[in-house]
């Protein structure tokens, strides 16, 4: 499901334990020890920044990029908005050249062929296997890989990166994130369950029920879900799960549970999303979530593969959208658009980072359903 054109909404309501309706979170799923508190009222200010940015609507340069991408398929090594706005798109060839200028984007000649920089990938998979705190993902502004590597890679797993980095020539490029990836994670409004706490991404329908989306590796751990950490409103049970690979599970919602499709903007007001498509590099992008509430940035990546200490996972959105324990399986999107589920990532909305998240179309596809 590359562009999906489905009526949703999602809600992050507040992170209130207790709360129907819950719809909509961020990052890293842990022990439930309670919803934030006082960091909550720290990173609340830090919220208002964000804020503009969510109340932007959808630009159409991510939409063409992503649907001229999608028309070129192996023979473009991918799309991205470059610094002046515009949706680029690689090509080899005169022909792709053309069509790209037809669409309304920018071509641009590829340095390295995709199939090049494919090959690239497959050794650097070959090589380092699922090594935890490794990864990589195509850049199409460069025509390289980018590799990079956590504060937990050093030693002797650091020497056989920068080997394996070498070997690719400058095909490789290597990049040090800050602290240590991991897919533990919380977000958005909480949903508790087995003594953890995580957060809904999506309200959806199949079949006309109701169900909701939120991180695999929440729904791995968790079958019932409730709105507050001592119980209290039952939400839902978890269906079905998959983490590690790919990081979202499905739980059906129970009666008067599901809230209505809208995203909290912790301003008191909500978004309401329309669509759900594929993100592209460039594309700026607002997570909502129970810890860090409101926080933006940019898409750095698709397609990326990330080695968490807890499983690999492919094919995941990488950005430069912070977030922090309390944000897991809750929502990226950007204008009306939803794009993505956190899954997990390094460093903090202190001192910056770096976080992943599972696009949002796959789930979609996968389950036969549909956001409203």
């Amino acid at each position: 499901m590359r562009r999906s054109r489905l009526r949703t909404t999602v809600r992050v309501a507040a992170a209130a334990a207790g709360s129907a309706g819950l719809v909509a979170g961020g990052l890293y799923a842990v022990d439930a020890g309670g919803p934030g508190g006082p960091q909550e009222a720290r990173l609340a200010g830090r919220a208002d920044a964000g804020r503009a940015a969510a109340a932007a609507p959808r630009t159409t340069a991510a939409d063409r990029a992503a649907a001229l991408a999608d028309r070129l398929g192996a023979r473009t090594a991918g799309a991205y908005i470059d610094s002046a706005g515009r949706p680029v798109v690689t090509v080899t060839n005169a022909a792709d050249a053309a069509t790209v200028r037809a669409g309304g984007a920018v071509p641009k000649t590829a340095r390295r062929s995709p199939a090049a920089l494919t090959r690239v990938t497959t050794a650097l998979r070959r090589s380092m296997g699922s090594v935890p705190g490794t990864g990589w993902a195509i850049d199409p502004a460069t025509s390289q890989v980018v590799m990079w590597t956590d504060a937990s890679v050093t030693g002797t797993r650091m020497a056989a990166a920068r080997r394996t980095a070498r070997q690719q020539g400058a095909a490789v490029r290597m990049v040090r994130i800050p602290g240590r990836l991991s897919a533990r994670a919380l977000g958005g409004d909480a949903i508790f369950g087995g003594g953890s706490r995580c957060s809904l991404a999506f309200n959806v329908k199949r079949g006309g029920q109701d169900f909701f989306l939120t991180a695999g590796h929440c729904g791995n751990a968790v079958r019932e879900w409730t709105a507050g950490q001592q119980g209290g409103q039952v939400l839902g049970t978890t269906v079905e799960s998959s983490f590690p690979g790919d990081d979202f599970a499905l739980v059906r919602s129970e009666p008067g549970a599901a809230g209505e499709g809208e995203v909290n903007l912790y301003n008191g007001q909500t978004r309401d999303i329309t669509e759900a498509d594929e993100a592209v590099v460039g594309q700026q992008v607002v997570k909502s979530g129970s810890t860090t509430q409101i926080s933006t940035g940019e898409v750095t990546a698709v397609n990326a593969t990330v080695n968490f200490p807890e499983g690999t996972v492919t094919g995941m959105i990488q950005t430069t959208v912070c977030a922090e324990p309390g944000d897991s399986g809750g929502p990226l999107f950007s204008g009306t658009t939803a794009l993505g589920i956190v899954s997990g990532g390094a460093g903090d909305c202190q001192g910056g980072g770096v976080t992943f998240f599972q696009p949002v179309t796959e789930p979609l596809e996968a389950f036969g359903a549909e956001v409203f």
